[in-house]
């Protein structure tokens, strides 16, 4: 599940990139740092040091090499392509890579011994499912996903919570694909049908 979230991860990151123009150096950074900056997050905050990224780099390269690799093949289509399947491509990729990296993070707090601690568990799965889109857009200068995109960072707290829930009454490997099933449940469903949480014009 790691290395499937991994690379939807790193293709969002090298689409995002590509869109702001960057060149193949800033599109496998930011491929780099959709994929693994929710775990580095997560790891800090709950004291595995180094980060898990920097102990098993297997992902940070898998991460690098998917980005490049799209980019070569968004060269070879760019016109072949328009921008609205970009955005489904980014869609399908994030809300893939969200539902993967929200139960991992769950997960990674349930084995560190803090299966009680429900709030931090729900917690380190969202930030490990929206960390990295967070730190992307921070450094593509544009809003950040999450807080103007349909139903997202919800979407990621829900499924950490059925995660929490469902360790305590089946298995940790049951709990983890349904929870990513309703992570991407959910975010479908907003996508579809432009559910979107309540906000103020400028007038309002």
């Amino acid at each position: 599940m790691e290395l499937i979230g991994t690379v939807a991860f790193a293709v969002s990151g090298a689409i995002t990139g590509m869109e702001k123009k960057m060149d193949i150096f800033g599109v496998a950074i930011l491929g780099l740092t959709t994929a693994v900056g929710g775990g580095i997050i997560r790891d800090m905050l709950i004291g595995n040091t180094p980060p898990q990224t920097f102990q098993d780099p297997v992902y940070a390269v898998i991460s690098i090499v998917t980005a490049i690799i799209v980019f070569y093949l968004a060269g070879r289509r760019k016109n072949s392509m328009s921008p609205h399947l970009w955005d489904i491509l980014l869609l399908v990729m994030d809300t893939l890579g969200l539902g993967i990296f929200t139960v991992v993070g769950v997960n990674t707090g349930i084995r560190q011994g803090y299966m009680d601690n429900v709030f931090l568990l729900v917690f380190l799965g969202t930030i490990t499912g929206v960390g990295g889109g967070l730190l992307r857009d921070m450094m593509a200068s544009v809003p950040p996903y999450i807080f103007v995109k349909h139903i997202y960072a919800c979407a990621s707290i829900i499924g950490a919570v059925v995660c929490v829930y469902m360790n305590r009454f089946v298995g940790n490997v049951q709990a983890m694909v349904v929870s990513s099933i309703v992570v991407v449940l959910i975010r479908y469903l907003a996508a579809h049908y432009r559910w979107n949480l309540p906000r103020l014009s400028p007038h309002e």
